[in-house]
């Protein structure tokens, strides 16, 4: 199975707090029972803008991209060609969330996600040190500025009747015994 058909298999099953890491060669082989690997023998440009494309006709989720704060310090004398690929990176992630971490920072915050939720982790021929995008996946149909004011209705209180209900009331007790 070519690796795109996979891949369109598992995005619909991913919802907010999953991950979608498209990686560089070197990336680890890491043990833990959520993640799941798909190597996809395409660079990591081509892997990346057919991700991007996939998430954004999707109506369930949408992104959060993390990419590592050492890519900003590479420079071609370094690593050949490096400077035209961040350009290249750069561009594909216009007008997006997009978030630099240092790369350990962001193997923390994968940790904790892959201990309760699944992580897609796509390998790519990419040479370049640092060059892996990290996207976190919230949801498409949801704000953080609608959840807050739900959390804001939902305040618990103790209710008259003697059990804890929202503010909205609760049922009164019955008279009859």
């Amino acid at each position: 199975m070519y690796w795109t058909q996979e891949f369109d298999n598992l995005l619909p099953l991913l919802g907010h707090r999953n991950w979608i890491l498209v990686v560089d060669k070197a990336y680890p082989y890491q043990s833990a029972p959520g993640i799941t690997y798909i190597d996809t023998r395409s660079t990591l440009l081509d892997v990346l803008d057919r991700v991007a494309s996939a998430i954004q006709d999707s109506a369930h989720v949408k992104p959060t991209y993390y990419t590592d704060q050492e890519l900003n310090a590479l420079s071609d004398d370094l690593v050949p060609d490096v400077e035209t690929f961040r350009a290249e990176l750069q561009k594909r992630l216009a007008g997006t969330e997009t978030r630099t971490l240092l790369h350990d920072s962001v193997f923390k915050k994968l940790d904790e996600a892959s201990k309760l939720f699944n992580v897609v982790v796509l390998k790519t021929d990419c040479t370049i040190p640092y060059s892996s995008v990290f996207i976190e996946l919230d949801c498409g149909y949801w704000t953080a500025e609608k959840e807050q004011a739900l959390r804001a209705k939902m305040h618990l209180t103790e209710e008259p009747c003697g059990y804890r209900a929202y503010t909205v009331g609760c049922r009164p007790r019955s008279t009859r015994h």
